[in-house]
């Protein structure tokens, strides 16, 4: 949780970066930013995604779009230090955070199970001996 937490801040970074819409004021800010727009992920995203889900449908998925704008300004809303200028911008910001996070968390999913699994197969070979039992 505390690993996502960072990435989905470094994720703001970048954007703030990117964008001359999205201005984080410290690291402060963008932790903060990062807390209040996982929580709102968690909490309020999925019920405004169900909500829309027949529009969504038939618009192809193009208002899960709207709905990560929406998100980003309410914390912008929020969060003081962290400002989000104009609709677009949230467009494209919600998407460039997106991405970014979630190359970022697979690049970390894929170090955690190499780890964490001591390089083990993720199978089990076994073979049948003579007298029928498998080994």
């Amino acid at each position: 949780m505390v690993i996502r937490w960072f990435v989905l801040t470094v994720a703001i970074i970048i954007a703030s970066y990117l964008l001359d819409g999205i201005r984080v004021s410290g690291l402060s800010s963008a932790f903060f930013a990062a807390a209040v727009l996982g929580l709102l992920n968690v909490s309020i995203r999925p019920l405004l995604i169900l909500l829309t889900l027949p529009i969504n449908i038939l618009s192809l998925g193009l208002v899960t779009f709207l709905i990560n704008a929406l998100m980003l300004k309410i914390v912008s809303a929020i969060i003081p230090g962290f400002d989000v200028h104009g609709f677009w911008t949230a467009i494209v910001g919600s998407l460039i955070i997106s991405a970014v996070s979630g190359l970022l968390n697979l690049f970390i999913r894929d170090i955690n199970r190499d780890i964490g699994a001591g390089n083990k197969p993720d199978y089990i070979d076994m073979n049948r001996k003579e007298d029928g039992r498998w080994e």
